[in-house]
């Protein structure tokens, strides 16, 4: 009998010492919480992730060296998605199930986003992505906001529609050439709500043409734009092909305007395409380091410490994502993935680097635009256009 109860006392023993260990392996239930990042740190846009990345690792450390969240330190989990929705898809699933994230941050692109984007519904894991302009990526096919996901970034919509405002009104350009990427989600959105709004303005599209991702040979394209004459480019796509096209643009002589959106925004855009191509050039964004308004002196500076470089949009982005969940995380008084998630939706007036956040019923922000305008191969802050 003595050794029955013997082997019994030693299960119950095994058993909570299981137990034990299960509690600390689940996102908030140890003195640490789990937050996963879906990040492109290697392959085509791997410049977005790593400056998110950046960004979220210089929050995170001041908030753990202030005590962390809800008495906790936050504890990231960094996974390479190798800038593929396949990989993106897995590695959200991987946060979400095996490592048991509270929240998911990432991907940086719209694609990758999309991508990643059903392992946490399903999950129940919230997903916020602090780049993904798509404007379907928190809303379905038929409209339905999808309770899990929330963006700290503008929309496609919103960065087309403000700058055919910006092309036709603030720069005076009535006919404009577009050159979209057919690949890309992200260039099609903001192709779509460019024209949509240039032509209601009284603007004319005089021709639009294709590329696909990769490609590095434009000029039979560019050469077809030229002959069109027009006033402004619209060329909404990522910096690997955007410096390339701007590159050869110049050679053949076509010398207009050329506008995109915040997929320019890499250092390595002036090495593409070389500095003197890109005078001339006006991209949306949604932070200017030279903006000097008490917030980003602050952040540039802490940035410029750890770092040794001036941060860039993305660098604020990430940032600015790290903050904000943790001021969820705060307002949902426990590391709760469901309560976080309602936490997330009732955000108002949250104060960032790249603006003050209101997050609206589609689960998108209310927030500002930057126009950058390239002077010698630097980007440079020209002015902030508000919602209209």
């Amino acid at each position: 009998m003595s050794k029955k109860v013997s082997l019994f006392m030693s299960l119950i023993l095994m058993l909570s010492l299981f137990a034990g260990c299960s509690s600390k392996a689940t996102g908030g239930n140890s003195d640490k919480i789990k937050v996963g990042l879906n990040y492109e740190l290697s392959g085509n846009v791997a410049t977005y992730g790593q400056g998110l990345v950046e960004g979220i690792e210089l929050a995170f450390e001041e908030i753990n060296k202030n005590s962390g969240v809800l008495g906790k330190q936050i504890e990231m989990i960094k996974v390479d998605n190798k800038s593929d929705n396949a990989e993106a898809a897995n590695v959200s699933t991987r946060l979400a199930t095996r490592d048991k994230v509270v929240a998911i941050l990432g991907a940086a692109t719209s694609g990758n986003t999309k991508a990643a984007t059903p392992a946490a519904m399903q999950n129940k894991v919230p997903l916020i992505s602090a780049s993904a302009t798509a404007d379907d990526v928190t809303v379905d096919s038929n409209g339905k906001v999808r309770e899990f996901v929330f963006k700290t970034t503008f929309s496609d919509s919103f960065q087309g529609v403000m700058m055919a405002n910006f092309a036709y009104n603030d720069l005076g350009l009535k006919k404009a050439a577009v050159l979209i990427d057919t690949t890309s989600d992200y260039s099609k959105g903001l192709s779509k709500n460019f024209q949509d709004t240039y032509k209601k303005l009284g603007g004319t599209i005089v021709t639009e043409e294709a590329y696909q991702a990769k490609e590095t040979d434009f000029k039979a394209v560019l050469t077809k734009i030229k002959g069109t004459n027009p006033d402004v480019l619209f060329v909404p796509g990522y910096y690997e092909e955007v410096g390339l096209i701007v590159k050869q643009a110049r050679e053949l002589g076509l010398n207009v305007p050329i506008l995109g959106g915040d997929g320019y925004d890499s250092p390595k855009l002036a090495e593409i395409a070389g500095r003197d191509a890109l005078n001339n050039v006006y991209y949306s964004n949604h932070y200017s380091s030279q903006d000097n308004t008490p917030e980003v002196v602050e952040f540039k500076e802490k940035f410029n410490k750890k770092y040794g470089k001036d941060p860039d949009a993305f660098n604020a982005l990430g940032y600015d994502l790290a903050y904000f969940l943790a001021d969820a995380l705060k307002r949902a008084g426990a590391a709760d993935p469901v309560k976080l998630k309602d936490a997330l939706a009732a955000t108002k007036d949250f104060e960032g680097v790249t603006g003050k956040i209101t997050i609206d019923d589609k689960h998108n922000p209310v927030k500002s635009i930057t126009i950058i305008q390239m002077k010698d191969g630097k980007p440079t802050f020209l002015k902030k256009l508000d919602p209209q």
